[in-house]
């Protein structure tokens, strides 16, 4: 009896481990796609007139954003890195940071051609950062870029703050109207104007550090 309960034990533990070992491995861009995932999810939430499916919408965005946390630091703690996360987990975060934005330039906070310069700057590095993948020469972000993807999300977290506040149904009248007020003002132009200009520095910054290694002869295969 002892013996078959011991035979029947090896023949399920290792598939279950192995798949256990897989899933550890491949967990951070797991979670990478789950940010992917969830963005069009917080844009419909985001864009609905009930205040309760905005505010939903927000932790949404809240949580997509803390998986990018997780994943580093699992990737990190297990030395879990690799060409392919390197790749996927600034690409989530652009798309998750374009896609507020877009949304800010829909509900008319911001300027349709400063958010559309951000996206520019963000395909040209990205189809350049593909081909420098092809080319066995992957890039590795900057901190420049970190410390633009750091504003950008800032900047958001705040400017859906305010929505959060403007709504009557969480702060009354007067309150919601300031903060309606601030959300059409010129004040968050001037800050979206700064944040354009600086990842436009950043595009250009890419470019220059790592021009030879994309002008470089493709490796033989």
């Amino acid at each position: 009896m002892g013996r078959m309960h011991y035979l029947e034990r090896r023949r399920i533990y290792p598939p279950f481990l192995i798949i256990c070992g897989m899933l550890h491995r491949i967990f951070p861009n797991v979670l990478t796609t789950v940010r992917i995932v969830l963005v069009p999810v917080f844009a419909f939430l985001l864009l609905q007139e009930s205040a309760s499916l905005k505010l939903l919408g927000i932790i949404v965005f809240i949580a997509a954003s803390l998986t990018d946390i997780w994943d580093g630091y699992h990737a990190r703690k297990y030395g879990l890195t690799s060409r392919l996360g390197a790749f996927l987990d600034p690409l989530a975060d652009k798309i998750l940071i374009t896609a507020a934005f877009l949304i800010y330039v829909r509900e008319g906070y911001l300027v349709l051609w400063m958010v559309l310069l951000v996206l520019l700057r963000d395909i040209v590095v990205t189809v350049l950062r593909v081909y420098a993948e092809w080319k066995e020469k992957p890039v590795i972000t900057s901190r420049e870029a970190k410390y633009k993807t750091l504003v950008q999300n800032v900047f958001a977290y705040v400017m859906m703050l305010f929505i959060l506040l403007g709504e009557k149904a969480y702060t009354g009248e007067q309150v919601s109207g300031f903060f309606i007020r601030i959300l059409y003002s010129d004040y968050l132009d001037h800050i979206m104007l700064l944040i354009t200009v600086y990842t436009v520095y950043t595009g250009i910054s890419y470019l220059v550090q790592n021009w030879k290694g994309l002008l470089s002869p493709v490796p033989s295969r």
